[in-house]
């Protein structure tokens, strides 16, 4: 027997869909479709040579053009103004105008706005055209003019509001590409300053050597060395790092005491457990769990102060694991906290750089923040 198709991928798929901007215009054209068949019986009565069902299967394709709202509003519009002089329909009219207003802007409602009323009017002055909106021109237009100056009127809102919403992704994205760049910064400091100690260790050392074996076939060779080591100095120097501050490199492990004390002054005690096989990291590990320790404590003092918080730094297998976790309060801190939201994006780029993973959930009643990074080291 075939098989039906796995229904969590078609779940997926109708999600994706139910969410995307083309259902929601298919939804906009079904409600007013909706709206217009109530009006069927009506329209089937009238001197329009339409029975229920052709009359039905006009509004049905006036409706349809509804999904057009997006890219083209302009062909709802001119469909509805069809709709307005043949059948005396008012509803597709205002669903047209808002579009015009939420995808065109003022300009664009303004004028079909305008176009609209005018349109009205003169159906309104043309022999023989029913005025069943209203017996006189001030009873024709305070029906009209209220409908069209209502429906454009909330579409330039919703453009606006539209507007507003991509500015503050793109000053969200712009902030995350910042915070990237600053950790990358960071990073690449904490390697020039670490790295850059071991290799003028070398070079020293090298130069020693090349002392001790003067005179002897190796002293060229440890000579070589010690060169090499200076210009892979030099070279870090002027491709990693080019600043004109010279700020201290990131701490290790060493320095979570410290966070840990800073964060208790602060009204937030900290349990604070450092495996002992998590101290032989290099040092680059090390200021990235400092890092990511550091940043963590910072957002439970922000959005859970005075709740105590769990840092747990951990080996297992080739991984080191670093969980931070801290009770969600009761209710949001008052004043609420100023955060710039691009904390999370610094941690995962320190953290990716070396080849791991970061999640930050709400599980258990509880924030938690987990961090998987490759030790390096020989097991």
């Amino acid at each position: 027997m075939p098989r039906l198709p796995a229904v969590p991928a078609l779940r997926r798929c109708v999600d994706r869909w139910a969410v995307s901007p083309r259902a929601l215009d298919v939804v906009a054209a079904l409600f007013a479709f909706g709206l217009m068949v109530l009006d069927v019986p009506g329209l089937a009565r009238a001197d329009n040579s339409l029975t229920g069902v052709t009359a039905t299967l006009v509004l049905a394709g006036g409706a349809a053009t509804l999904v057009l709202r997006r890219r083209l509003p302009w062909v709802p519009y001119v469909v509805a103004l069809g709709l307005m002089g043949w059948l005396h329909e008012l509803t597709m009219i205002q669903f047209a105008l808002y579009s015009i207003g939420r995808y065109r802007g003022r300009r664009s409602a303004i004028a079909a706005t305008l176009l609209y009323v005018a349109v009205a009017y003169g159906y309104f002055l043309t022999p023989g055209w029913p005025a069943e909106h209203g017996e006189t021109v001030s009873d024709f237009l305070s029906l009209v003019v209220p409908i069209g100056v209502l429906a454009a009127g909330v579409g330039i809102a919703a453009y606006r509001t539209d507007l507003v919403r991509a500015l503050e992704a793109q000053r969200r994205e712009a902030a995350a590409r910042q915070a990237v760049q600053e950790e990358r910064i960071s990073v690449g400091r904490d390697v020039h300053d670490l790295v850059g100690r071991e290799l003028t260790v070398l070079a020293v050392r090298a130069e020693v050597l090349a002392v001790r074996a003067r005179g002897e076939a190796h002293q060229k060779d440890f000579e070589e060395l010690a060169d090499t080591a200076r210009r892979a100095h030099l070279m870090l120097n002027e491709t990693i790092v080019r600043r004109a501050d010279r700020d201290a490199a990131t701490p290790g492990l060493e320095g979570l005491p410290e966070l840990a004390s800073e964060s208790e002054r602060m009204g937030s005690p900290v349990e604070l457990t450092v495996a002992e096989e998590a101290k032989a990291l290099s040092p680059l590990r090390q200021a990235a769990v400092h890092r990511v320790v550091q940043e963590c404590l910072t957002n439970a003092a922000k959005h859970a102060p005075g709740l105590p918080v769990t840092v747990a730094i951990t080996v297992e297998g080739p991984d080191l694991r670093i969980e931070v976790r801290n009770p969600l309060p009761k209710s949001p801190p008052d004043p609420s906290p100023v955060s710039t939201g691009t904390g999370l994006f610094s941690m995962e780029e320190r953290v990716t750089s070396m080849g791991g993973t970061l999640k930050a959930r709400r599980e258990d009643g509880a924030y938690a923040v987990t961090a998987l990074l490759p030790t390096g080291l020989d097991r």
